[in-house]
């Protein structure tokens, strides 16, 4: 197998918190900061945690709070959100949260923003945000910025203590249609499609045309993101991703994302879906990749050829803990990361594993 490319780029993590049927959300969270201290003995680059509102089946819902805890149980990887959601905050409270986790751990913060609103109408009026709400995107990054030491202030008078003259990278996270706002912020940008859509290579290409180089950095960064599931065989690895598709397909048809189901069950419900969820269930499989080590590796270098990503951010989630876990590993082995001896607390992911 071909693995330069793979050898050449950062692979990092996303974890959503999510919860499977029948355990609590607190234990989602405790798996989390285990699974960042296994995800840093395994050479991982970022770990990163998610905001979700109001959503049964993902526990976390306050990004920055659970990230402390992700950088107080680590030592090395670094910690940071995938993403805040800016439309749910004012920018100088976001600054200040940013600030205080970077002076807790200096050189290990990471700022991911997005701009997704509430999932429902209902949630949305909690948050007190609307969809209108996204249009300012471009102007709550331009606000972020002046914060950490930009000019002007947006309210002159206003700082950030203590985020004010700290170096935070900041990373915008987008859809095809979304790249502009991180080329002209002068952010990095994360964007979904380890398929290698034609719309998201283009998409990128936009990117990197626009970029406006910044505080945060000096040269467009890429990051490609989504679902890999490496296992012994290929059914075995697609078996990995089909509770979290039927997951989604409930939630697009349903309204709200529920816990994990067994794989078993989640392929009953979707062979006994309509048309329509079937569909959702189905395109949501397609999106990611699956594999043996040598079919992965060989779409993964595909596509960050094609892309020319600097790093890769795999956000799988699952019901399966062991294969889960075993699917890490594998990947890990397949980039070439620098394993550590693991350190984490409990026993990290093989105490997870053991309790699954």
């Amino acid at each position: 197998m071909t693995t330069s490319a793979l050898s050449t780029t950062r692979f990092s993590v996303l974890d959503r918190s999510r919860t499977r049927r029948g355990r609590e959300p607190g234990e989602a969270l405790r798996d989390t900061v285990r699974f960042a201290q296994e995800a840093e003995a395994l050479g991982y680059h970022r770990f990163w945690v998610s905001e979700h509102h109001s959503v049964p089946g993902v526990a976390g819902s306050a990004p920055t709070v659970l990230a402390a805890a992700v950088a107080a149980a680590t030592s090395r990887i670094r910690v940071g959100t995938g993403g805040v959601m800016l439309p749910n905050h004012r920018t100088l409270v976001v600054a200040e949260q940013f600030g205080v986790l970077e002076s807790l751990f200096p050189g290990r913060i990471d700022m991911g923003v997005g701009r997704s609103v509430g999932f429902t109408d209902g949630i949305r009026r909690a948050l007190g945000t609307e969809k209108e709400a996204m249009g300012g995107f471009g102007e709550q990054l331009a606000d972020l910025a002046a914060y950490f030491g930009g000019a002007p202030l947006p309210h002159p008078g206003v700082h950030a203590y203590p985020a004010e003259g700290l170096s935070v990278p900041a990373f915008v996270l987008a859809n095809e249609a979304g790249a502009e706002p991180a080329a002209r912020a002068g952010a990095a940008l994360v964007i979904g499609g380890l398929t290698g859509r034609e719309k998201t290579l283009a998409a990128v290409d936009r990117y990197r045309a626009a970029f406006r180089p910044s505080a945060w950095w000096e040269r467009p960064y890429v990051v490609v993101a989504g679902d890999v599931a490496v296992a012994e065989t290929t059914g075995a690895a697609r078996r990995l991703l089909v509770p979290e598709a039927w997951a989604l397909a409930r939630s697009r048809t349903q309204g709200a994302f529920p816990p994990l189901l067994p794989a078993g069950e989640a392929e009953a419900g979707a062979a006994a879906a309509g048309a329509k969820e079937r569909g959702f269930y189905e395109a949501a499989l397609g999106g990611g990749l699956h594999g043996t080590e040598e079919e992965v590796a060989a779409a993964l270098g595909s596509l960050i050829e094609r892309s020319g990503a600097d790093e890769v951010l795999v956000t799988t989630s699952g019901y399966d803990r062991v294969g889960l876990l075993d699917s890490y590993r594998r990947l890990a082995r397949l980039a070439g990361l620098p394993a550590r001896a693991s350190q984490g607390l409990g026993g990290g992911l093989d105490e997870i594993a053991h309790r699954a």
